[in-house]
């Protein structure tokens, strides 16, 4: 779509059907796709789930987890796309990384947003400590997290120029609203599981 809708913005809309009767819930999602497709410009579809229906199940993200490298790591903001590299003399890989360490800040609240995030890719093989020192190097920056996901997902095109992206970001709960940004260079999106942090 040529347009993000920010989180923030999102749970400001939601809250303003608080007062609101609505007759069905086929008439909420026909309002929501109608809302968030003019205002992404692009079609928008919306899946209603029944409060009482079963809890999505627990998962871990698939990957390989970048968390336990014995690295040391000293910058924790701004974030550094120098620390990103990938080795273009080697066999390109297809490859799908995880880290739990992701962590930005509200630029509104300065309150702190912790996030898994997975980085599925084809190319050059992305050095796994550089991805990790990049990642937490979010740590003090403040920017929404549609923002962040963008910003990642622009740093690893221009530094390891990947035949294929996705950087998916799970984020815990605040407001009431899961936030899970996705960005693909490919037009397959991912399922929506619960991972043990949300």
């Amino acid at each position: 779509s040529p347009h993000i809708i920010e989180s923030k913005s999102f749970k400001l809309y939601l809250n303003g059907f608080a007062q609101e009767r609505i007759a069905d819930a086929a008439t909420l999602s026909a309002t929501l796709m109608h809302d968030l497709s003019a205002a992404a410009g692009a079609v928008v579809n919306v899946q209603l789930r029944d409060a009482h229906a079963n809890a999505l199940p627990v998962v871990d993200l698939d990957g390989l987890l970048l968390d336990d490298q014995d690295i040391a790591i000293d910058h924790y903001g701004p974030p550094n796309a120098d620390f990103l590299q990938a080795d273009i003399a080697a066999t390109p890989v297809a490859e799908t990384l995880v880290s739990h360490l992701l962590r930005s800040n509200c630029p509104v609240t300065g309150q702190p947003d912790w996030g898994s995030v997975q980085i599925a890719y084809h190319g050059a093989p992305i050095d796994h400590a550089g991805l990790l020192r990049y990642l937490v190097s979010f740590r003090t920056h403040n920017e929404f997290h549609e923002q962040c996901v963008e910003r990642i997902f622009v740093d690893l095109t221009q530094r390891c120029a990947p035949r294929q992206l996705s950087v998916y970001a799970r984020y815990t709960r605040r407001g009431g609203l899961d936030i899970n940004p996705f960005r693909s260079s490919t037009p397959a999106t991912p399922g929506n599981p619960r991972t043990v942090r949300q």
